[in-house]
């Protein structure tokens, strides 16, 4: 695997137009930038620079491999961001819990906008689906809480925050992959549904559109699970777009058009009603 900061130097280079300007930036010498880079193109087995009198340039396989750099090294960014929050740490002036979607998809991002404000306080976040969310506000465990659910609680006030949509996806091999009419409830009901959890936003805004129980299913309780039991040809899954992404942009997983459902929702912050937000939390929710 290649290491990040040879990912970040291939960045770098791009971006300041040499590979003396990006080991200046990195605080490297120059031969140890070329030594590294050297490295880098032997353990892809592809050539990134051409090599000239005048200097180096990207060649046509540099500037793919680039682009897909730049996504790690987002990704990664991303990873630490989420991965602070969720320390739990007793200083944290906001607590908060989100359900899995948004806090695997969204709130890094958000995490990241709030840390290049004057305002930016710490956070604590917990991850569970969107009911247990909802118990945590109730119980006042969390100050915030984001839920992908149809609906809110009489209980709680909430506020939109983002908007999602649920898309039916199936693995390449899945007769489903080439079929060119699009798919119903009577159809999903019809197969074998790889399904989120009893209690996530997931199941239930597929729930509120279908017109009865599925009677063979798989249930899991993640976003990753049901996306690898998919993947491998078992079944079909409707998941949030957000966490299909990737797997949709690789070939992994085939979106199929679909007919009749409407699997758009929002997701939303919640809190008890009747409680104003202030301080930490009102900033927060103001950034997104």
């Amino acid at each position: 695997m290649p290491d990040l900061e040879s990912l970040r130097l291939l960045v770098l280079i791009a971006d300041a137009g040499s590979i003396g300007a990006a080991a200046t930036v990195l605080g490297v010498s120059q031969p140890a930038a070329s030594k590294r880079i050297r490295y880098l193109e032997r353990e892809l087995g592809l050539a990134l620079l051409e090599r000239q009198a005048r200097g180096s340039t990207l060649t046509d396989q540099g500037r793919t491999v680039t682009d897909w750099a730049r996504n790690v090294l987002a990704a990664t960014q991303t990873l630490l961001v989420g991965a602070r929050a969720m320390q739990h740490s007793g200083a944290a002036r906001l607590t908060t819990a989100a359900s899995q979607t948004v806090a695997e998809y969204l709130f890094p991002h958000w995490l990241a906008a709030l840390s290049r404000t004057d305002a930016h306080p710490s956070v604590a976040l917990r991850v569970a689906n969107s009911a247990r969310v909802i118990e945590l506000v109730r119980n006042h465990d969390v100050e915030l809480g984001f839920i992908e659910s149809p609906s809110v609680p009489r209980d709680l006030a909430g506020r939109t925050v983002a908007t999602d949509r649920l898309v039916v996806v199936v693995a390449p091999s899945h007769p489903w992959s080439r079929r060119r009419t699009p798919v119903g409830a009577t159809d999903l009901l019809d197969n074998r549904l790889v399904l989120r959890e009893a209690g996530s936003g997931t199941r239930a805004t597929l729930e509120r559109v279908l017109p009865g129980a599925p009677q063979d299913y798989l249930e899991l309780d993640s976003n990753a699970a049901v996306k690898v039991v998919v993947a491998s040809g078992t079944g079909v899954a409707v998941l949030s777009a957000l966490a299909v992404a990737g797997e949709l942009a690789d070939g992994r997983l085939v979106e199929v058009a679909t007919s009749g459902l409407d699997l758009r929702r929002p997701l939303r912050a919640v809190w008890p009603r009747g409680r104003r937000l202030l301080g930490a939390a009102a900033e927060f929710l103001a950034i997104i």
